[in-house]
C-alpha cells in the first residue's frame, strides 16, 4: 500500500451540490481549516454532470435547489440540467472552491485510528491522504449503474434498449417510435423531451405515480427576490407535505382533479394517474407547465399501464396482450442506492456497514468518530438540508477547537432507542434498499423530522453537546 500523503483538516468527497456548498461553509466560518474536494469524475456537477438525458431537469425549483450564499437569479424556477451545471461550475469558481478540487480521484476505503484520531484514506490516483474529519457528499445512489430489471425476450429485440443513467450521445430519436418504461420523475421528463421530434412515444407504467403541473416561472420570485422566494417556497412545500399526511383523501381528490382539467376528454385517469399508494408516501412527480399533458393532448404521447410480459421482435408485449411497436426502449426504471459512495469503511481495522446503525442528527452514524454525510430531504429539495448540514459542521468543529476535542462520536449508550426506517416512503428505490439503510430513533436526536424550519432552529440554534454524542 502506498505511503501517506498530505494530510487535511476535512476531507470533502464528492463535487456536486453539497460538496460545493460544504466547501464554501468551511473556509468561510473557518478560513484556518485545511481542505481538499475528491470527485471521482472529471468535472464539477455531481447529478447534473452525469445525467445527460433529453430533457433532464431540476424537480425541485431552482430557489431552494440553488445555494443560499449565490441565489438563483435566473427568470425560471425549473431549470433544464446544463443550466444547473453551469450554475455551480460558476459558483466553485467565484469563490476558488474549484482550486481545491482533485478531479479523477476515487475514495476506495477510510479506515479512523483511534490512536491517532486521524482517518486515512486510500484513493485512487492519489495514494493516502489522511484528515481530521470526513464529510462525504457523494449523494445516495450508484454512480455506476441504475436499476435495470431484466425481461424475456430482450435479445429479439430489433431496436435499441438505453438507461437514462448513461445515455448514448449517439442515440437519435427523431422520426423514431419511443416506449418509456417507468412513471417516476426521470420518465415524465423524458416523455415529452423526446415527443418533440419523435414519431411517437409511449409511456408504459406498471402502476402511476402523482403527477403535478407547476409553472416554469415563479411570478413573485422578481418582486420579492431569490431570499423570500427560497423561504416562501421551503415553507408551502412542506404545508403541502403535512397536508397530504393528515388528509390523504381530499389531497388526493385535488391532485386527480388537476391533472383531469389538462388531459383529453374520456381520458382514463384513475388507470394512468391515479396511484393505489396515498400522495407523498412517494415524492410526487412535477411537470413544468403541464408538458407531459399536453403531449397527450396533442397526440403526440400514449400511457400505457399493465406489466411487461416480454419483448418481441417488434416492441414490447403486456400481460394484458397490448402490443406497443418500438425503435427505441428506454428503460427509465430508477436508481440503486449507494450510501457513503460505495466506500469501505471501518474503525480500527474493524469494517462499519452503513445499514443499521442509527442517525445522529440527520448528518452521522452512531459509533463512527469525525464523519458527517450529507442527505437531503425526501418532501423538498435536496439543497435545503444539505446546507444546514454543513453549517452544523462548521459549529461542531468550532465547539471541539475550543474545547480541545479531537474526537467526536455518536453514542447510543444505556439509553433505549425504538429504531424505526431511515425513510418513511413506499417507493421502490427505497424498498430496494432497506438492508443497506441506517435507521432513525423516535426522539431527538436521532429521529430524522424532514421539515426544514424545525432543522433550521435545532442544526442553527441548538445545542452542539448533548448526552448522545460523546468527545475526547
Amino acid at each position: 500500500m502506498a505511503e501517506r500523503g498530505e494530510h487535511f483538516d476535512v476531507l470533502i468527497v464528492g463535487a456536486g451540490i453539497s460538496g460545493i456548498d460544504a466547501a464554501y461553509h468551511l473556509q468561510k466560518r473557518l478560513p484556518g481549516k485545511s481542505y481538499a474536494i475528491l470527485e471521482a469524475r472529471d468535472a464539477i456537477g455531481g447529478t447534473w454532470d452525469l445525467f445527460r438525458y433529453p430533457g433532464v431537469r431540476s424537480d425541485s425549483d431552482m430557489y431552494t435547489l440553488g445555494f443560499p450564499f449565490r441565489p438563483w437569479r435566473g427568470d425560471k424556477a425549473i431549470v433544464e440540467g446544463p443550466e444547473i451545471r453551469a450554475y455551480v461550475e460558476e459558483t466553485a469558481r467565484a469563490f476558488g472552491i474549484d482550486r481545491h478540487i482533485r478531479f479523477g480521484r476515487k475514495v476506495k476505503r477510510a479506515d479512523w485510528s483511534s490512536h491517532e484520531a486521524r482517518w486515512t484514506v486510500e484513493v485512487e490516483g492519489e495514494g493516502r491522504l489522511t484528515c481530521r474529519f470526513l464529510h462525504l457528499c457523494s449523494g445516495y445512489y450508484d454512480y455506476d449503474s441504475g436499476y435495470r430489471p431484466e425481461w424475456p425476450g430482450e435479445a429479439a429485440f430489433a431496436g435499441r434498449i438505453v438507461h437514462p443513467q448513461h445515455w448514448p450521445q449517439d442515440l437519435d430519436h427523431a422520426g423514431k417510435r419511443v416506449v418509456v418504461i417507468g412513471s417516476g420523475a426521470t420518465a415524465v421528463t423524458l416523455v415529452p423531451a423526446m415527443a418533440e421530434t419523435a414519431a411517437h412515444v409511449t409511456m408504459v407504467q406498471r402502476s402511476p405515480s402523482y403527477v403535478v403541473s407547476r409553472p416554469s416561472r415563479d411570478a413573485l420570485a422578481p418582486r420579492i427576490g431569490a431570499r423570500l422566494t427560497r423561504a416562501k417556497n421551503a415553507a408551502l412545500g412542506l404545508f403541502f407535505f403535512n397536508l397530504a399526511r393528515r388528509r390523504p383523501e381530499r389531497t388526493r381528490a385535488r391532485l386527480l382533479d388537476m391533472a383531469r382539467r389538462e388531459l383529453p376528454e374520456g381520458f382514463d385517469l384513475e388507470r394512468h394517474f391515479g396511484p393505489r399508494y396515498n400522495p407523498w408516501e412517494q415524492r410526487l412527480c412535477l411537470i413544468p407547465d403541464g408538458d407531459l399533458f399536453r403531449s397527450i393532448r396533442e397526440g403526440k404521447v400514449a400511457v400505457a399501464t399493465g406489466e411487461i410480459e416480454c419483448f418481441t421482435a417488434a416492441g414490447i408485449r403486456l400481460r394484458s396482450g397490448e402490443e406497443i411497436a418500438a425503435d427505441i426502449v428506454v428503460t427509465a426504471t430508477g436508481l440503486n442506492l449507494k450510501l457513503m459512495g460505495g466506500i469501505e469503511v471501518s474503525v480500527d481495522g474493524e469494517r462499519r456497514e452503513p445499514g443499521g446503525p442509527l442517525v445522529y442528527k440527520g448528518m452521522m452514524l452512531e459509533d463512527l468518530p469525525n464523519l458527517a454525510f450529507s442527505f437531503g430531504y425526501i418532501n423538498a429539495s435536496w439543497t435545503l438540508k444539505c446546507d444546514l448540514t454543513a453549517r452544523y459542521l462548521c459549529r461542531l468543529l468550532r465547539y471541539m477547537d475550543t474545547h480541545g476535542f479531537a474526537v467526536c462520536t455518536p453514542r447510543v449508550g444505556a439509553a433505549e432507542v425504538e429504531r424505526k426506517p431511515l425513510l418513511d416512503f413506499s417507493s421502490g428505490y427505497i424498498a430496494r434498499a432497506a438492508a443497506v439503510l441506517p435507521t432513525q430513533g423516535s426522539e431527538a436526536p436521532w429521529r430524522v423530522p424532514q421539515n426544514y424550519f424545525h432543522d433550521v432552529i435545532t442544526l442553527g440554534f441548538g445545542r452542539v453537546q448533548d448526552e448522545a454524542i460523546e468527545f475526547r
